[in-house]
């Protein structure tokens, strides 16, 4: 029988509920998934807590990895047996077969394993969007990534470096540390509590003397402040998250009088949700991998049925890379 996790309202963890799950027949443009590895995301926090609502009753996820079982009428380029994944198809991943519209899909290269490749892909898809969609980082001035061994950050960190970027990361203590400088990052500064938050502007200030181009912050509000007070005049603060609370509104003269800053609130299902973006960047992200410019570092393989616990372990903030559920 197959399953799947399911909300009927929303709040902490302790709403998600294991139920039974009776798909259809695939319609003729979907294909049938049975799951393989199923990545686990901030945005499936959002939408459990109702910070980005959802229609109710409602799956959650939007990343999973598995083989085509059954094939819609109308559906070409693919076939059963084949190896896919997908992350952007709405919420509904975190279960052991679903319906995708196959258009959604992305075939997977041979000899990638299921649980790396929902480690990294819609992390490193939302890493591609931040290099490429927004202002572009050069070699020749460094740039902060905010939670920087977190999920995407460490993608962000290791791509980046890869490239010839230098990184600042932030991290929240030691441990996490050692594993970003691993990564590649030109320094790193621990900021652990609300205080040393607050004195982040003059460390970064001590390593790039004007601030830095970019911040990548998917922290929120908890770093807003200090992320902006660490931009050079005319820097842009990307915000991408809300892992530590919503930004509050912002007082656009403000953002003069700091340097003439910018802020850009980028969201990835914008790109994802056209097809020629949707492939090339999928295309980009499995390269990397091959090439060992972004990492598959899992913090945790839990089974489906411990989702709640993968959400705890998230919140937390002391997960390094990436969760996992197995199905």
């Amino acid at each position: 029988m197959n399953q799947r996790i399911e909300i009927s309202q929303t709040g902490s963890p302790d709403v998600m509920q294991l139920v039974p799950l009776d798909l259809p027949e695939p319609a003729p443009d979907e294909v049938r998934l049975r799951h393989e590895a199923i990545g686990v995301n901030y945005v499936d926090i959002y939408h459990r807590s109702g910070v980005y609502p959802v229609p109710l009753p409602s799956g959650l996820g939007m990343e999973a990895t598995g083989r085509i079982e059954a094939v819609g009428s109308a559906v070409q380029g693919y076939a059963v047996g084949d190896r896919v994944a997908y992350g952007s198809a709405g919420p509904g991943s975190y279960a052991t077969a679903r319906n995708v519209k196959a258009d959604l899909l992305v075939p997977v290269p041979d000899g990638m394993e299921a649980a790396d490749i929902v480690s990294f892909l819609f992390k490193g898809l939302t890493a591609h969007m931040l290099m490429t969609k927004m202002k572009r980082p050069t070699s020749d001035e460094p740039v902060l990534v905010q939670a920087a061994a977190g999920g995407v950050g460490l993608v962000l960190t290791k791509w980046l470096t890869s490239l010839g970027i230098s990184v600042i990361g932030v991290v929240s203590n030691e441990e996490k540390a050692r594993l970003v400088k691993e990564m590649g990052a030109h320094g790193v500064i621990v900021a652990a509590n609300e205080g040393d938050m607050a004195g982040l502007p003059a460390k970064v200030r001590a390593i790039a003397p004007r601030g830095v181009p970019i911040v990548y912050d998917g922290t929120g509000a908890s770093t807003f402040r200090a992320s902006l007070a660490s931009l050079a005049p005319f820097g842009l603060l990307i915000s991408f998250g809300n892992a530590g609370g919503v930004v509050p509104p912002v007082d656009i003269g403000e953002l003069g009088r700091m340097g003439s800053l910018g802020i850009q609130r980028p969201s990835l299902f914008t790109m994802m949700a056209d097809a020629r973006e949707r492939k090339e960047a999928s295309q980009a992200v499995f390269q990397a991998f091959k090439e060992n410019r972004i990492p598959a570092h899992i913090h945790a393989k839990l089974p489906l049925h411990e989702a709640a616990e993968a959400h705890r372990i998230l919140e937390s903030r002391k997960s390094m890379g990436s969760i996992v559920l197995i199905p």
